[in-house]
């Protein structure tokens, strides 16, 4: 009987219409009715980008997943639950023989995110279901899908999804939709799932409870937020009015690093503002409001997007000193000397932020060219070559958060023979879930352009994308040297996605040295590694370009 009372009540939580489900108190599922869900989840969405007649659009997909959730949660035992997706099977019509699904099984694939074994879990699923499932993976749909199709750079494109009103919050069932479209997007079409720090099934399974039970707007928000940060990759991003809120929408008006734990200023947004705090370039801040700087960081880590680590820091801006109250309390160390202060916040749209004035190239001391990749321009490249033919280096800085154009123009010159300087994945429509290798990328040289001196690269945590695609290019060079920290991890043209009515973004394609080793997460091969450190910020210093032209010396 107090089972029957649970379905029952959850029945009417999953579809109690939008408008009076803002305060339902939704029964806690169980271990046993989450892994339920979970496989409602990966069914669902198998079936939507398998099943030739819902790839095809017959059906309102989104309400056969409302309709399927009653009925997943009432099945007593794993024959209840396969008979109750063998029937939503058969109702979906015939599936026919694939004659090209065969051959398109033969070709040679990337297979590390590929996992349908799911399908034979023996505790969930009965043998006819399993073969069912199977039947279908062997005669997937072909052709266009109503749900995805390739971008112009033969990443994923998601359409055709209906939006719901409400959505900063809306109903226990649309949360749910939410979660299992943005899982199924990430299982079968993010090229670097296999890198994941915790497995996508487990993320699925942690989530669910979270998605039902949120409470609220922010913990709904703050749930999809974490989802997201799963990916581990910088490009995944999540933004709302709400989070913006929670966390904060006022900062200080200069810029810092995480370095040994500590924030060190090292800029200004606005410097007039921060004189009027008294933030000094240098300060070193050991805790914020009474909180060590770290603690801060690693309570909200989960939050910040970044394939790594360093580049989790290096977003950390909105997370430290940020606040809805005037000023924030520092407790500091300027020049060996504690103290504490109160720094004033602003909105970010207060800060008078002067536009980057410097030379987008220079010939150094010792006749060594220096190219700003944050402020070249392609109609640049000629001339800046010309000035740079009889230079005995050039370090092209690629340090800055932005690039203008992609340089094939400057790294043609650097090589004398035809190379490949890259392997693209891109997802394969035919087969979700595998990945295929388009035409190795490679620069040819320019006739009677060879630049015969050293090249050096710089690159840091804002090396990001097309940046670190384009460093990979000038490293096919022939006498190439790259030199800094770890850049960051996240290579390969971005696909957006959503959690119904919020946008967000993962890498789309995947993209690996010549000899297939990984860009993603790790970052770009590092030939001297050079770091900033808190005593040179202090002393006005560019470690990472000292470096470089020390190696230059030598």
């Amino acid at each position: 009987m107090m089972r029957k009372k649970i379905v029952a009540v959850l029945f009417i939580c999953f579809f109690m219409p939008l408008a009076f489900s803002q305060n339902i108190s939704v029964v806690k599922l169980n271990e046993n009715e989450v892994q339920r869900m979970a496989s409602l989840c990966k069914i669902w969405g198998f079936l939507k980008y398998y099943h030739p007649n819902v790839a095809k659009g017959n059906f309102n997909w989104d309400e056969q997943l409302f309709l399927m959730i009653p009925k997943v949660l009432k099945s007593e035992n794993k024959e209840e639950l396969s008979k109750v997706y063998l029937n939503w099977i058969a109702d979906l019509g015939e599936v026919k023989a694939c004659k090209s699904c065969n051959a398109a099984d033969k070709k040679e694939s990337f297979d590390e995110n590929f996992d349908l074994s799911w399908i034979q879990n023996t505790n969930l699923y009965t043998e006819e279901l399993t073969s069912k499932l199977k039947y279908i993976e062997n005669n997937r749909s072909q052709g266009s899908n109503k749900y995805v199709k390739f971008a112009t750079n033969d990443n994923v494109e998601i359409q055709n999804e209906i939006q719901y009103p409400n959505f900063e919050y809306p109903e226990q069932n649309v949360r749910l939709l939410g979660l299992f479209r943005y899982w199924n997007v990430v299982e079968y079409f993010f090229p670097y799932k296999y890198q994941m720090d915790q497995k996508w099934d487990a993320v699925l399974i942690e989530m669910i409870p979270r998605f039902l039970e949120a409470k609220n707007t922010i913990e709904y928000q703050l749930a999809i937020s974490e989802t997201i940060m799963k990916l581990d990759d910088s490009h995944a991003t999540f933004y709302s009015k709400e989070i913006s809120d929670f966390f904060g929408r006022k900062h200080i008006p200069a810029t810092f690093k995480i370095i040994d734990n500590k924030v060190v200023i090292d800029g200004f947004y606005d410097e007039s503002l921060s004189k009027t705090s008294d933030i000094r370039i240098g300060d070193v801040v050991e805790k914020v409001n009474g909180k060590k700087v770290i603690d801060i960081f690693n309570e909200n880590a989960k939050y910040i997007n970044g394939s790594n680590l360093n580049v989790k820091m290096k977003n950390a801006y909105a997370f430290i000193f940020n606040g809805s109250t005037d000023s924030v309390k520092v407790t500091l160390n300027r020049n060996g000397v504690i103290s504490e202060k109160n720094w004033a916040r602003y909105y970010f749209k207060d800060f008078k932020i002067k536009e980057d004035t410097g030379e987008k190239y220079k010939i150094l001391e010792g006749n060594i060219g220096y190219a700003d990749m944050n402020l070249l321009e392609m109609k640049d490249v000629d001339k800046m070559m010309t000035d740079f033919k009889n230079t005995k280096a050039i370090i092209i800085d690629y340090r800055g958060p932005f690039m203008n154009f992609m340089p094939f123009l400057i790294a043609r010159r650097f090589i004398k023979n035809e190379k490949i300087f890259a392997r693209v994945i891109q997802p394969d429509l035919s087969y979700p879930g595998h990945f295929f290798e388009k035409k190795p990328k490679t620069i040819t040289p320019m006739s009677g352009k060879y630049y015969s001196g050293k090249v050096i690269i710089l690159v840091n945590s804002n090396t990001q994308s097309s940046s670190e695609y384009s460093t990979m290019m000038f490293q096919a060079g022939d006498n190439v040297t790259t030199i800094g920290s770890q850049t960051s991890g996240a290579d390969g043209d971005v696909s957006e996605i959503e959690f119904v009515g919020f946008k967000s973004k993962m890498s789309g394609l995947g993209v690996f040295y010549p000899n297939k080793s990984e860009t993603q997460r790790k970052g770009l091969k590092i030939d001297i590694e050079a770091n900033p450190t808190i005593k040179g910020i202090q002393e006005g210093k560019d470690e990472v370009l000292q470096k470089a032209i020390e190696f230059i010396a030598k």
